[in-house]
């Protein structure tokens, strides 16, 4: 009999053999198995509003959601999209063809690529970035471009000008996130406008992560690129109700576009999960419809722990990049004596019975993200407190 032995293992597709286990896994396991404060993955450690989860529970029994979904989400959910685009940022979508709800944020961004590169493009990302970016973009054979975010004046910026010389005749996306994931910059409208006149000169698709966009401090505002002049046509808007709404586990997600984009996006959507989330959408719609006093009270509740694992890491010794946006610090441990950020986060779940990401997985260039760690602050102050008193001590 001929065929693989049984100590053969199969091979990966090439375009995936430099992906194996996230990072996140690793470090979540790692927590588990020395009892350590996870502040490595982004997930809160409470759930989000009562009347969301009831809402949730009341769509199981009325049995909204236990077949399969519309393909394009239920229409309650994204008619709320529709409303929620219109009500916080004057963007008008039309429910039925604009407007496709995904399994979570991370199918939307790989959906998107799968749909809109060519084997050969280059996509250019704002570095560092999110690691489903860097997968997605190999799945879809297209080539990534880092333009780096570097330290400067206690936060990371975006070099225009960098970004300019990045763009090349084989440049078919863009990939923006803001407010950025690591780093929690918060693009200006300068910025954005820059990125927009840029997309419309060289006839660019723009994606863009936009899942923390409720999560914005210290008087930046999240301003979506769609509003800008010639990018609504162009532009991919991604969302998401888990960051928003503490409920992770639900993933919901959504693209909001204009019907020939978000109609080369479900044809990439519908061979991945098809459809998810059933009942979870019900609840989203609901959620979505939520006062502004919530959301409000959301941002001021992640800026107070914001401040508290801040000011904590500080004490311990480590340089501080205090984000305006998303749920993430990252920090620098150069100061503490230290320069590589794998070696550090790997030792510190004994040292100190915390863990962290280091910031290199999520560059190209390792060498450039290698001192810099990142730490979640979506947890309970008491939380919080307990890991800075730990660092402290460390």
């Amino acid at each position: 009999m001929t065929g693989m032995t049984s100590s053969a293992r199969p091979h990966l597709n090439r375009r995936l053999a430099a992906f194996g286990t996230t990072i996140f896994a690793e470090m979540s396991a790692l927590a588990v198995a020395t009892g350590s404060i996870n502040l490595g993955q982004g997930f809160p450690d409470t759930d989000g509003p009562e009347e969301i989860r009831e809402a949730a529970v009341r769509a199981l029994r009325d049995g909204r959601g236990n077949q399969y979904p519309p393909g394009p989400g239920v229409p309650e959910l994204r008619t709320a999209i529709a409303a929620h685009q219109q009500r916080r940022y004057g963007l008008s979508y039309d429910p039925d063809t604009e407007v496709l709800v995904t399994a979570g944020a991370t199918e939307a961004i790989a959906a998107s690529l799968l749909a809109l590169v060519e084997p050969g493009d280059e996509v250019v990302a704002l570095e560092p970035y999110y690691d489903s970016y860097a997968a997605s973009i190999a799945m879809a054979g297209g080539t990534r471009v880092p333009v780096t975010l570097r330290p400067q004046d206690g936060s990371f910026r975006l070099d225009l000008d960098e970004l300019r010389a990045a763009v090349t005749d084989r440049t078919r996306l863009l990939l923006v996130n803001t407010p950025h994931n690591p780093t929690g910059t918060v693009l200006t409208r300068a910025e954005l406008a820059a990125i927009a006149e840029l997309a419309v000169e060289r006839d660019l698709l723009v994606v863009t992560d936009e899942v923390y966009e409720h999560l914005v401090f210290d008087g930046a505002g999240h301003v979506p690129l769609a509003t800008f002049p010639g990018m609504r046509e162009r532009t991919v808007s991604i969302g998401s109700a888990g960051k928003t709404f503490s409920f992770t586990g639900w993933k919901v997600g959504w693209v909001t576009a204009a019907p020939e984009l978000v109609s080369a996006v479900r044809s990439a959507k519908q061979f991945l999960t098809y459809v998810a989330s059933g009942p979870f959408q019900y609840a989203v719609a609901e959620a979505l419809a939520l006062p502004d006093s919530y959301f409000e009270e959301f941002r001021r509740s992640m800026l107070a722990r914001r401040d508290i694992l801040a000011e904590g890491l500080t004490a311990a010794g480590f340089e501080v990049f205090r984000p305006a946006g998303t749920y993430f610090v990252t920090t620098d441990i150069r100061p503490l004596g230290e320069k590589d950020g794998f070696a550090f986060c790997r030792a510190l779940p004994e040292r100190a019975g915390v863990v962290a990401i280091p910031n290199a997985v999520f560059y190209d260039d390792r060498e450039a993200g290698a001192p810099f760690v990142r730490f979640a602050f979506c947890k309970r102050e008491e939380v919080l407190r307990e890991a800075a008193e730990r660092l402290r001590a460390m």
